[in-house]
């Protein structure tokens, strides 16, 4: 008899029995419903026949696929403090994973608003105004998390990296539009007490009294510069933005079982498996000779290595070094006063102080002879101009050298005339400003020919961004972009697709973030080359560590395709080298 038939027949039931033979009935039903049994008896029929050694094992693998995906259930952020113990941000995910919340996965990146190396400049208090405002937009970002980004994200679907990168964008541009019109209402209502003067414009170098420039010959006057764009607004709490994009790429990646950068790549292609992957070509800063060195010169910010494609990282990583050391015996020995204390810069190269452009060529030409490198064949070399920087707006010129200004197109015959004397250099990165468009025009048709232009958008935000937005500019072959603020993944995927083959991905210039998840997006990627800087500072020896982890994993699995062939080679001396072939 059945134990309802029982009940039934005995009146005499307690009301304890008559509510656990309910709770009985709820029980079945709900296991009934959720198909509990059968997919019981579906698995203890074939763990009978598979006879696994590890029972439960067996049962948690099956009952871990038929659990619910997990979803991100809320995000912390965290004050830490970077490589120069500045403050920075980390954002962490957490998520639901079978029932239970777990701290799935953290990331840093690097902010535009860093405090850059001022060792050799007088202290003027510009330092402890950008670590407040440095400040301010840590804390801005960690408001940004908990607050808002917090709860639109609750419940989101880790994997779901363009889902979660759109609520990312738009909210950023939201917060981004809202900063812009309370800036132009205070623009047009200023308060009464607050005198806002009128912007004069760059004026013309000051004449001398026979009515020719004042340091020129002849009679001819210079036309004025046009004057500066106004510089992208940082939004304090942009690198929210960035950081927990790249938090929940991890995240996505960890439960999907794949390092970073397969998962990056899968989410590029759109396909699962990639058969062949390749590393991009490090450029490696090898010297600073820019505003921040001791020396007159400030035009070359960065003298950077660009090496032969198809060689192993370690290859690439051993070369420089040498030639680093080779360098350093040449100073030496040329020293009055002593072996040379070597100084590093915030992008993690030597930092040398001449008086001529050509000094810092010549040394590395030099050094380059010596180890038997060949110098515009094996090795080709790319200087970072940084001339934005170097701009003095009430001469009119560029302080190339201090205390030997030149105008925008006297820059352009200084250009050509050291592309032709060292003919290794392949590449100029921001040798003028973006405003001074009929220089950039006049600059690709003397150098072009054997010389990139390369521009750096990393200021620009990317969200929404399009290739019609990408900054236009006469002969640039390609462009320069950092992860930082609220850059997300999808808009980095977004951009070097759109602009295939014309992208290098690089660190900031002063990058204090010890996070080596960018060389993992860099593969994922799929660019032709990486700009880390130098082989200095930890925070950047990280990155390269990581690079050659990846690249001896291909390597092991055999998809390390070390020929690459870019379909648009940024630098004319590769392309020459491909050719000749």
């Amino acid at each position: 008899m059945s134990y309802k038939g029982f009940i039934n027949c005995n009146s005499r039931v307690s009301k304890e029995e008559q509510e656990f033979y309910d709770l009985k009935m709820k029980a079945a039903e709900y296991y009934r419903a959720n198909g509990v049994p059968q997919k019981l008896e579906g698995v203890l029929n074939d763990m009978f026949f598979d006879k696994p050694e590890d029972i439960y094992g067996y049962l948690a693998n099956y009952f871990s696929k038929l659990s619910s995906p997990p979803v991100i259930s809320r995000l912390l952020g965290k004050e830490i403090y970077d490589g120069k113990g500045q403050l920075s941000l980390q954002a962490q995910v957490l998520c639901i994973i079978k029932n239970e919340e777990k701290t799935t996965c953290s990331a840093v990146i690097s902010s535009h608003r860093e405090v850059l190396d001022n060792s050799f400049q007088d202290p003027s208090g510009v330092t402890n105004i950008n670590n407040d405002k440095r400040r301010d937009s840590v804390m801005a970002a960690l408001h940004w998390i908990h607050e808002s980004l917090n709860t639109i994200l609750k419940g989101s679907d880790p994997c779901d990296q363009t889902g979660v990168d759109k609520i990312l964008s738009d909210f950023f541009m939201a917060r981004y539009l809202e900063d812009q019109d309370i800036r132009n209402r205070e623009k047009e209502n200023p308060p009464p007490s607050v005198p806002v003067p009128e912007p004069s414009p760059p004026t013309a170098p000051h004449k001398d009294k026979k009515g020719g420039d004042k340091g020129k010959k002849g009679n001819s006057t210079e036309k004025p510069i046009p004057p500066p764009e106004p510089s992208e607004l940082v939004l304090p709490g942009s690198m929210a933005i960035g950081s927990v994009s790249l938090a929940v790429a991890k995240t996505g990646a960890l439960l999907q079982c794949l390092p970073l950068y397969k998962y990056i790549k899968a989410l590029r292609n759109q396909q699962p498996c990639p058969k062949e992957m390749h590393i991009p070509v490090p450029l490696v800063t090898l010297l600073s000779c820019g505003k921040m060195s001791p020396g007159k010169l400030n035009l070359l910010d960065e003298v950077i290595v660009i090496p032969k494609a198809g060689q192993r990282l370690k290859q690439i990583i051993t070369m420089v070094l040498e030639l680093q050391k080779e360098m350093m015996k040449i100073m030496n020995a040329a020293s009055k006063t002593g072996p040379v204390l070597p100084t590093v810069s915030d992008s993690g190269a030597l930092v040398v102080g001449y008086e001529r452009p050509e000094q810092p060529l010549d040394l590395i030409t030099e050094a380059s002879n010596n180890l038997g490198l060949a110098l515009g064949k094996g090795i080709h070399l790319a200087v970072n101009c940084a001339a934005h920087n170097l701009m003095d707006y009430p001469k009119g010129k560029y302080e190339v050298i201090t205390g030997t200004p030149k105008s925008p197109d006297e820059l352009v015959d200084m250009y050509e005339a050291l592309i032709s004397k060292y003919p290794a250099v392949v590449a100029l990165i921001d040798p003028l400003r973006k405003e001074d468009v009929e220089q950039w025009e006049r600059l690709s048709s003397v150098v072009g020919a054997s010389c990139s232009l390369l521009s750096d958008i990393s200021s620009k935000p990317q969200c929404h961004s399009s290739r019609e937005d990408t900054p236009s500019l006469p002969g640039v072959r390609g462009y320069i972009l950092n992860q930082s603020n609220e850059t997300t993944v999808t808009d980095l995927i977004h951009v070097t697709t759109e602009n295939n083959g014309a992208v290098i991905i690089g660190t900031t210039c002063g990058e204090p973030c010890s996070d080596d998840a960018l060389s993992d997006v860099v593969v994922g990627l799929g660019v032709g080359y990486v700009k880390l800087g130098g082989l200095n500072r930890g925070e950047r020896l990280t990155k390269y560590n990581r690079l050659i982890s990846i690249e001896e994993e291909l390597a092991q699995q055999g998809i390390l395709d070390s020929r690459k062939q870019h379909t648009s080679p940024l630098f004319v001396g590769e392309t020459e080298e491909q050719s000749s072939t």
